[in-house]
């Protein structure tokens, strides 16, 4: 593997989220956040629907060394029929096989509104503490500051607020341009992952470029 390539599968971030115009907030959160620590996120909005999907979506996860995976809709989804959610949970068990496998190729993190539900919702996981952000964009940047303590670049969430609200501006822009009220498809979700970027770059001293 060339080191170009060792670099862009290291800071590559698989966003595992529900698509509703209710969780617009978060996304933009994740996006921002993600961003703000210096990593790139990617997601299934960016497959093509002439692609076989589940092949793509493996492939998307082996080519990152994060995914992101957020639990929190539990609820029946109200169009009919009512039935629950399941892609977040299927796109999970993949992650953790993958990571199981892949020598240390690939981290997961689990994110939940409420504690303690995800014990009920996925006692599988028992053990594993998920990153709780309240269903707040704000409590989204907390928790991902807690979740990658580790890394090099270490904002606050004050500064990850900063790049949101450049984001959250960002959006009505983009919608505007693409003539689309849905941030949930590939062309919109490359403006957001640029734009956010962008900012994190002049608001975050160490990710700006060298020289």
């Amino acid at each position: 593997m060339s080191p170009k390539r060792r670099r862009s599968l290291r800071n590559a971030a698989f966003l595992n989220i529900p698509y509703d115009d209710q969780y617009e907030d978060l996304y933009l959160g994740f996006i921002a956040g993600l961003c703000g620590f210096g990593l790139i996120p990617r997601a299934t909005v960016e497959i093509p629907s002439s692609a076989r999907r589940l092949d793509r979506i493996i492939k998307l996860i082996r080519g990152c060394h994060f995914s992101f995976h957020d639990l929190s809709r539990v609820e029946l989804d109200p169009t009919p029929p009512a039935t629950p959610r399941f892609n977040m949970p299927f796109e999970l068990g993949l992650a953790v096989a993958w990571a199981s496998t892949s020598r240390g190729q690939h981290e997961w993190f689990v994110f939940e509104a409420q504690p303690h539900r995800l014990n009920k919702s996925l006692s599988d996981l028992g053990g594993t503490d998920p990153y709780i952000h309240h269903a707040t964009p704000r409590g989204v940047l907390s928790a991902l500051a807690n979740a990658l303590s580790r890394r090099r670049h270490r904002p606050t969430v004050r500064e990850l607020e900063a790049i949101l609200a450049d984001l959250q501006g960002a959006a009505v822009t983009i919608k505007q341009d693409l003539s689309t009220e849905s941030l949930y498809a590939a062309r919109p979700f490359r403006e957001l992952v640029v734009a956010a970027i962008e900012s994190a770059r002049q608001r975050i001293p160490s990710l700006r470029p060298e020289g």
